[in-house]
């Protein structure tokens, strides 16, 4: 089984590849670094360590564009190495991939990342360290098909049984996937789209060009930026208390001052609340309390 150090200086994009590698079964461990000089750190230590030791690192996924070094300069460095491990880029641009691969790359996989085309870049690298190399089964493999062999010359096919009549169509009524798209928020990981409620969103916090869902159960990377949702759900009692966070005004706990300094807590969050928006935030506040 692999153990794999994926790369990049994007904490949400790294969290989504972290998770798609961990969910394969053929990685035993998936570990992730948000530079250039950590990525670097970790590979010394593993090839200091040996091929079979506890630091062993198979297989690098690493992005391009990076802070510093890039993607490819890592490459270069750890071609260096006697025994270096195996390279997956993992990027947004698709003008790289001849230098990737005179790089001796095994794979060169576009974002966004699809779960089948990260699947099938362990495949291959799996394939080239020689271990198992079968994609994991999944569900939509659906059940084996039948041969039909042509009917020998002089033979009668068969009878084929009467199929049943088809069932009625039915409508599904609009109302249905307007109030879905008006209460709830689609979001995705790992291939898996869930539709969470919009009413169990507490607080969102801006990450980038990604915005951060947070629930009581946990939380959610949507590919939206905070001034798109803070437009779309104003009129659900959402306020922006920060350039960082959007919050569900009735989830607000308590309103803190303190040494001219302002912020709200959220369940267990402590959220800073800027200037330019405590003023509005406490009327809003005092209206939504007094009804």
């Amino acid at each position: 089984m692999l153990r794999v150090l994926a790369v990049d200086d994007e904490k949400p994009l790294l969290e989504e590849l972290l998770y798609l590698l961990r969910s394969d079964p053929r990685v035993h461990s998936a570990e992730g670094a948000s530079d250039a000089t950590e990525a670097l750190r970790r590979v010394t230590r593993a090839l200091e360590s040996g091929p079979e030791g506890p630091d062993r690192i198979d297989v690098v996924f690493l992005d391009i564009h990076m802070a510093g070094l890039t993607g490819l300069d890592i490459a270069r460095l750890l071609a260096g190495f006697a025994r270096p491990p195996l390279i997956v880029f993992v990027t947004a641009h698709e003008g790289f991939a001849v230098q990737a691969f005179d790089l001796k790359a095994v794979d060169y996989v576009l974002k966004p990342v699809r779960p089948e085309r990260l699947a099938e870049a362990v495949r291959r690298a799996c394939a080239q360290l020689g271990g198992p190399a079968g994609a994991p089964a999944t569900a939509a493999s659906g059940p084996p098909v039948r041969s039909q062999a042509p009917a020998a010359a002089g033979t009668r096919p068969a009878p084929q049984p009467p199929q049943p009549p088809l069932p009625p169509h039915r409508t599904v009524p609009e109302v249905t996937v307007a109030d879905r798209a008006a209460d709830q928020i689609a979001v995705e990981l790992g291939g898996v789209t869930r539709f969470v409620a919009i009413a169990d969103i507490a607080y969102v916090e801006a990450q980038g060009d990604y915005a951060r869902l947070h629930t009581d159960g946990g939380s959610h990377l949507v590919r939206i930026p905070l001034s798109t949702l803070e437009q779309r759900w104003a009129a659900r009692g959402f306020v922006r208390i920060h350039r960082r966070h959007l919050v569900a005004l009735g989830r607000i706990d308590e309103l803190r001052l303190d040494a001219g300094t302002t912020s709200v807590r959220v369940g267990a969050a402590e959220l800073q609340v800027s200037r330019r928006h405590a003023r509005e935030l406490r009327d809003l506040l005092m209206r939504h309390a007094t009804g």
